[in-house]
This record gives C-alpha cells, structure tokens and sequence, in this order.
C-alpha cells in the first residue's frame, strides 16, 4: 500500500479507516478502504460490481460518486472529519473492475489532475486473469479501437474509425489453460484492456461481453463432486481484472507518487485453485 501522507486536520485513525456507504434504494452497503490521501487527493480502492459514475441508460443505480457526494452532503462522518465540501473523478473504473480510483478535493486539483491523465502520463498496472497462455512473456497489442457499430456498450478493434489505443502485456504467472498477466494500457479507451486481449486471443475470465467464460472449479478439480440439488458457482464471479497500482507524478506538489492495491479475495481463491489443480507443464 502506498505510503500516506499525513496532514495536520487528517488524523492517522481517519485515513487508516474504510469509508462506509450505502444504498438505501437497493440495500447495498459497501465498506471502501483509503489507500492514499494528502489535503489535495484522495485515493479509494473500488470494490467490484459498483459504478465510478451514473448510467447513461439508467441513472438510479448506485454508484461511486454519488454515493460520495451523498455522505458529504449529509455531513457523515467520514466527510465531516476531512471537512470535504468536494470530491470529483477524474479517470474512471468499469462496473466490475475493481482497483484504484482516485478522486481531488478542489476544482483545481481536478483540472490539473485531468490534465495529467489526458497527457497519458500517470503509469497505470492491472492483474487479469485470461484465458490461454501468450506466446511471449512481454507482448504489445497496438490496434485501434472504435465503438461496435450495433451492439451498444461493445468496444472492438476498428483500424478505419478507431482511436489510437495501445497496451503492454507481461507474463506473471503461467497455469494449465489460463495466464495472469500485468497489463499497462499506454492510453485510455473505454474497455481498452478487455478489448486488446480478446484482439490477443487470450480473453478475461468471466468476461462473457468479450467472450471469456466463467472459471469452474469442477472444470479444474478431477475429482470435484457437487452435492445434490446445488448449482456449482464459479470461482469469481465477475471480470478478473484489477486495477492494482497507479504511478503519477503528484498534480499539485511534483512528487511522485506510487498507490498500490491488493489482489482482492476473489481473485486471490481463482489464483490459489489454478495453482492447486491447474499447474502448467515445465
């Protein structure tokens, strides 16, 4: 975890404690641990299956900011302690990504910090979980990408109207049929990492949008036995991908600075699974 720069009116006991929030529309409640903060940014580690930022298509489902923007609204206690009156994003994580966003307490810092992550600069590291094994340990995919002229939501390699679009891939760990890969998008499209890698031929486990199947112990296990009347439940549930480290050079101060998150459980249980039953051929 990155180291926390402490400032006087943020006390050690308020940075070190999860923020708290909850839905009352959907009875959802989610504990969101700080994984950096200073007087300027504040960094959050975003659980999956929650939105950075409202639905186009459907503004009412829970999401990251205006769930944030609630509580200082309110006066909770988590906003009140930090005496925050803003809080703004200025990059975003897909629904069941999970990770690092980090957020800026004053309009300033949000458009210094926009700025930073237009110019493509902040080093961004990802874990996915794949599918199939890459023929190199380091391998690029440098393919435009371009919105699906049909299915909406769907992002695909478009040579003729795509943008610029440009991932680094590493090999960190090889099993039977799957592969956990750092990925470091070099830009930022929309699906970026999910796209280039179905453009690879080694799709995300549990990404069905971008044809990578959910991962099955009984698929993994000889001996697996499911008991009767129960239906097997894969080992994540959700896209294997984790926004697992962000490097920038500080938008207000110039420093760099390094956040770090940790694998989250579900992606550590599909991990200790492959390396029980899924070893890989030396």
């Amino acid at each position: 975890m990155a180291s926390v720069v402490q400032d006087a009116y943020i006390s050690e006991k308020i940075v070190s404690e999860p923020i708290k929030l909850s839905s009352p529309a959907t009875r959802e409640f989610w504990e969101v641990p700080v994984l950096f903060e200073d007087e300027h940014l504040l960094a959050l580690d975003k659980p999956s299956r929650l939105l950075t930022s409202p639905d186009r298509y459907d503004p009412n489902r829970p999401n990251l900011m205006k769930l944030l923007h609630a509580g200082i609204e309110k006066g909770t206690p988590w906003a009140k302690n930090r005496g925050l009156t803003y809080l703004m994003n200025a990059h975003r994580l897909d629904f069941e990504t999970s990770g690092i966003i980090i957020l800026a307490k004053a309009k300033p810092v949000l458009v210094a910090l926009a700025n930073l992550f237009g110019s493509e600069k902040p080093v961004k590291t990802y874990a996915a979980l794949v599918r199939g094994a890459p023929a190199q340990k380091n391998f690029e995919v440098n393919a435009k990408l371009a919105p699906h002229p049909v299915k909406v939501g769907l992002i695909r390699v478009g040579e003729k109207n795509g943008k610029r679009s440009r991932t680094q891939f590493e090999l960190a760990e090889k099993f039977a049929g799957y592969s956990l890969l750092k990925c470091r998008p070099l830009t930022g499209r929309t699906h970026q990492i999910r796209a280039h890698l179905k453009h690879a031929g080694l799709p995300i486990v549990g990404d069905e949008l971008y044809g990578g199947h959910e991962l099955l112990l009984s698929s993994l296990k000889s001996d697996y036995r499911l008991k009767p009347k129960k239906t097997e439940r894969p080992l994540i549930n959700r896209v294997a991908l984790h926004a697992e480290e962000l490097r920038l050079v500080h938008p207000m101060t110039g420093v760099e600075i390094t956040i770090s998150s940790p694998l989250p459980k579900d992606l550590r249980v599909a991990i200790k699974y492959l390396r029980q039953y899924s070893q890989a051929a030396t």
